[in-house]
């Protein structure tokens, strides 16, 4: 089962969307760092845990490496960089939508997948339709969450039409 550390903005961005069954039915094992869990998850999407999200630890090393990635790269929170570095820690892919991270993570060798990439996947896997996958989309849109939402679409018919 492929690990994939998210950003807390994935998670939310699915919540909204009305995905997270169709996301934790990926067949992936989803999971994100501790600090940013109890930080910005734990009061409003505690249930993310009932439904299959992951919590792990970094270790002391790694924690060490936040404080050297913070110094280095100042646009992305400490949050983030604690779910970029729990990547590294555990050599699997990052998920997150957030451009400076997304930067970071490129600078680093990490590699990184956003939002567009998980409703792909789900349209891949057969899990949700395009029509889903755009009204996810829409959902998210109205509730002010930000995507390149002309490209978002595209992408999505694009995966439905490979064979």
């Amino acid at each position: 089962m492929l690990l994939v550390v998210s950003d807390t903005n994935v998670l939310i961005d699915i919540e909204i969307g009305g995905l997270v069954g169709s996301l934790f039915s990926l067949g992936y094992e989803i999971v994100v760092a501790d600090v940013p869990f109890e930080e910005e998850l734990r009061a409003t999407h505690a249930d993310l845990l009932t439904m299959g999200l992951g919590v792990r630890s970094l270790s002391p090393d790694s924690v060490a490496r936040v404080a050297e990635l913070s110094n280095r790269y100042r646009k992305a929170s400490r949050n983030d960089l604690f779910g970029l570095t729990l990547a590294e820690q555990e050599k699997c892919l990052l998920l997150t939508g957030d451009a400076d991270l997304r930067a970071v993570a490129v600078a680093e060798r990490v590699e990184v997948h956003g939002t567009l990439w998980v409703l792909e996947e789900m349209v891949r896997q057969g899990l949700i339709t395009t029509a889903v996958a755009h009204a996810a989309y829409e959902a998210r849109q109205a509730a002010g969450r930000r995507l390149p939402w002309d490209d978002a679409h595209r992408r999505v018919d694009e995966v439905a039409c490979d064979p």
